[in-house]
């Protein structure tokens, strides 16, 4: 006789897994969402939850509301900007001229004194 255990291909729990042996499921609501882009979202909420206004789109990620006829538009992307161009939104050219300027002569000063400049 071989070696090995009456229950081999079993393990401690093992068996069929159904409500009865886990409980009943709780009840649960089902809403639609509906985004810019005619998806429909239906995720499921406990049925006393507060079911949220809005819901991101898991196929495009756009926002999606509850409303088929009149979904969120799709949200306004800004553009990249430099450094220089929110430099340019804080200050005008002149006081950008001056501000040059004024490094331009302290630099010039440093110079003149032997300092030196790397």
């Amino acid at each position: 006789m071989a070696g090995g255990s009456a229950i081999r291909g079993s393990r401690v729990g093992a068996g069929p897994m159904g409500e009865a042996e886990r409980g009943d499921a709780a009840p649960r609501l089902y809403v639609s969402y509906f985004c810019a882009h005619g998806h429909e979202t239906r995720p499921a909420f406990a049925a006393d939850a507060t079911v949220p206004e809005t819901w991101d789109c898991p196929r495009c990620g756009l926002p999606a509301n509850l409303d088929c006829t009149n979904p969120p538009p799709p949200p306004k992307i800004e553009p990249y900007k430099t450094h220089l161009a929110y430099v340019k939104e804080r200050r005008t050219d002149k006081e950008a001229a001056d501000i040059l300027t004024e490094a331009l002569q302290a630099l010039r000063a440093r110079r003149e004194r032997g300092e030196v400049i790397y």
